[in-house]
């Protein structure tokens, strides 16, 4: 398996989590909550074809511990970037900024990312800000789908996670010289 060039950040909570299945206790640590259908496959397809994962999400690194430990899937990140250790919420370039140097990438290296969220004015627009490629994931209705502003415009828009590899694959591919 050859790494690739690209490098995935993901949201957590709607893109890998189904928000509406959390169990939280106080105050605001998620316990548990059931996989988005298919987000399970798409972690372990991404990394067994040699992306590099990087969690991009606000909330308590508590929850996302749970969460993704509670699936097997802590394991399969790279790095996890979170609102409360940063103290900014996305849209926030600060978040960004964080998970690119958790990486060991320079802002200068946005555009070897690619942001995939289920929000359009908290992961789209903050990703599309720092020149990230956005990939919208809007397998809900929970959140809105018609982008609000300029900035909230997606570069991709999935309605599965199953959507995702193929459409990395062909992405890494454009990359190539």
């Amino acid at each position: 398996m050859t790494p690739k060039d690209l490098i995935v950040l993901l949201d957590c909570g709607d893109t890998l989590i189904d928000e509406g299945t959390e169990i939280h206790q106080d105050p605001g640590v998620v316990l548990s909550g059931d996989l988005v259908p298919g987000a399970d496959r798409m972690v372990r397809d991404l990394v067994a074809d040699g992306f590099r994962l990087a969690l991009v999400a606000d909330g308590r690194h508590a929850s996302f511990e749970n969460l993704l430990s509670q699936h097997g899937l802590f394991d399969l990140f790279e790095t996890l970037t979170c609102s409360e250790a940063i103290r900014h919420e996305k849209p926030s370039p600060r978040m960004f900024k964080a998970a690119l140097g958790s990486l060991d990438l320079a802002e200068s290296d946005a555009s070897r990312c690619v942001m995939v969220g289920n929000n359009l004015a908290r992961d789209i627009a903050g990703a599309n800000r720092m020149g990230i490629r956005s990939i919208h994931l809007a397998w809900t209705d929970r959140y809105p789908k018609t982008p609000a502003d300029p900035d909230e415009i997606p570069d991709h828009t999935i309605s599965t996670p199953a959507e995702l590899l193929p459409l990395l694959r062909g992405l890494e591919d454009e990359q190539r010289p």
